[in-house]
C-alpha cells in the first residue's frame, strides 16, 4: 500500500529526515512514536502527499501509494490523487464553523464533483455508523471535542480513501473519548478495509498497533 525509500527532507541547515525507508501493507495500522521533534508530523506529511520530499542529489528516494509513484505526478494530479485516495484526521479537527456537520463531511466529496443526493446519503450513512444521527444538522460549536473528532473521521472517510493519516488525532480528547476512538480506528478497519498510519504520543493507541514504528532524530530506529 505505501513504500518510501530514501525519504530526505530539510528545512534550511536542519535536515528533518534522514534516509528514511518504511513499507505499509493494506488494512495495517501503523503508528509512529517518538519524542517532539523526531520527525514524525514530517514524515506523515511527506507520505500524505502534504509536504514534498526532497529532491536534490536524492535520484534514489521513491514513494508510491496505491501502486501510484507519486514524485512523478503533477500538482493538480497530486491534489486529485489526494483527494480520492487519502483521508486525514488531526489533532484540532479543522472542521468549518460556519458548515453543519453534515455539509462538513460532504466537502471533501463535492471536491471530486460527485453527485450532492448521491454524497448527502453516504455522509448521512457515515454520521449514523459514527453514532452522530442526530447531530447532522449542528455546527462544530454545538458538538462536543468527540464529537467534532468523529465528523472529522467521517469527512476523512467519504470519499472511501485507501489510506488515512492520522496526526494525534486524540490528542485533545479526555481518556474516555480518545478510548472510544482508538476502538474506532480498528473497527474501522475491521469493517471498511482501511489502511491507518498514526502519529502519536497515546501509548496506549501506539501499543495497539499491528506494528509501532519509533523514531529518534529523524531516523526510524525501531519498527
Amino acid at each position: 500500500m505505501i513504500k518510501a525509500t530514501n525519504i530526505n527532507k530539510h528545512y534550511g541547515d536542519l535536515h528533518v529526515l534522514k534516509n528514511v525507508s518504511l513499507q505499509i501493507n493494506k488494512g495495517e495500522i501503523v503508528s509512529i512514536v517518538g519524542a517532539s521533534g523526531a520527525g514524525k508530523t514530517t514524515l506523515l506529511q511527506i507520505l500524505g502527499t502534504l509536504d514534498l520530499l526532497d529532491r536534490k542529489d536524492n535520484i534514489n528516494s521513491s514513494l508510491d501509494i496505491n501502486e501510484t509513484s507519486i514524485i512523478d505526478l503533477k500538482d493538480k494530479e497530486l491534489s486529485k490523487f489526494r483527494n480520492l485516495n487519502l483521508g486525514f484526521i488531526f489533532q484540532f479537527h479543522q472542521l468549518l464553523p460556519e458548515f453543519t456537520a453534515l455539509e462538513n463531511v460532504c466537502i471533501p466529496a463535492f471536491i471530486a464533483n460527485k453527485p450532492k443526493k448521491e454524497t448527502e446519503a453516504e455522509a448521512k450513512k457515515l454520521l449514523d455508523y459514527l453514532g452522530l444521527s442526530h447531530r447532522i444538522n449542528h455546527k462544530p460549536g454545538e458538538l462536543s471535542g468527540g464529537e467534532q473528532q468523529r465528523v472529522a473521521v467521517a469527512r476523512a472517510l467519504i470519499n472511501k480513501p485507501a489510506v488515512i493519516f492520522a496526526d494525534e488525532p486524540s490528542g485533545n480528547l479526555d481518556h474516555v473519548t480518545a478510548e472510544n476512538l482508538h476502538q474506532l480506528f480498528f473497527k474501522l478497519r475491521d469493517e471498511f478495509g482501511q489502511t491507518f498510519v498514526i502519529v502519536t504520543h497515546n501509548e496506549e493507541l501506539a501499543n495497539m498497533a499491528d506494528r509501532k514504528l519509533v523514531m529518534v532524530d529523524g531516523e526510524i530506529i525501531s519498527h
